[in-house]
């Protein structure tokens, strides 16, 4: 395989300013990257967020996914309106750190994740620890950080 071009694009998005920045920056590596290179959007819902919920299939749950897969959906015409074929996306349950660093590059054979800088403030990166910088370090795959006001 060339070192230099990447055939299965990762880009994990969560609505905010980061990962859509990350997003256009994903279409336009694949764009870049020719015929033969696809987009796989990520979006993982944290099931940690439901753990006091009685029952984990309850009303808040389908209204988080229904959520979801209308965003994923625009994010999708998106890529395909910039010219994109090979474009897909997924909505992944579970630790959005376990999923992007080792489940979906293993499972949708990734060899590059684009990925937001973290939305989180200090404080939150100390309590819960910043999503990007634990793909980054444990990642097997190849790692491109985005920041919002970078996104060119």
């Amino acid at each position: 395989m060339d070192e230099l071009n990447y055939k299965n694009i990762l880009v994990p998005v969560d609505g905010s300013k980061e990962a859509e920045a990350a997003l256009r920056k994903a279409i336009s590596v694949t764009k870049r990257n020719g015929a033969g290179a696809s987009l796989h959007i990520l979006h993982v819902i944290d099931t940690r967020a439901f753990q006091n919920v009685s029952d984990f299939r309850t009303t808040m749950v389908e209204q988080v996914s229904a959520t979801a897969e209308k965003t994923m959906q625009a994010y999708l015409e998106d890529a395909k309106a910039e010219g994109l074929e090979n474009v897909d996306y997924s909505i992944e349950y579970g630790s959005p750190k376990d999923v992007i660093a080792f489940q979906a590059p293993e499972k949708f054979g990734v060899d590059l994740i684009v990925i937001g800088a973290t939305g989180l403030n200090a404080i939150e990166r100390l309590l819960i620890g910043s999503v990007t910088e634990y793909v980054t370090r444990t990642a097997k795959v190849d790692t491109l950080i985005v920041r919002a006001n970078n996104n060119k």
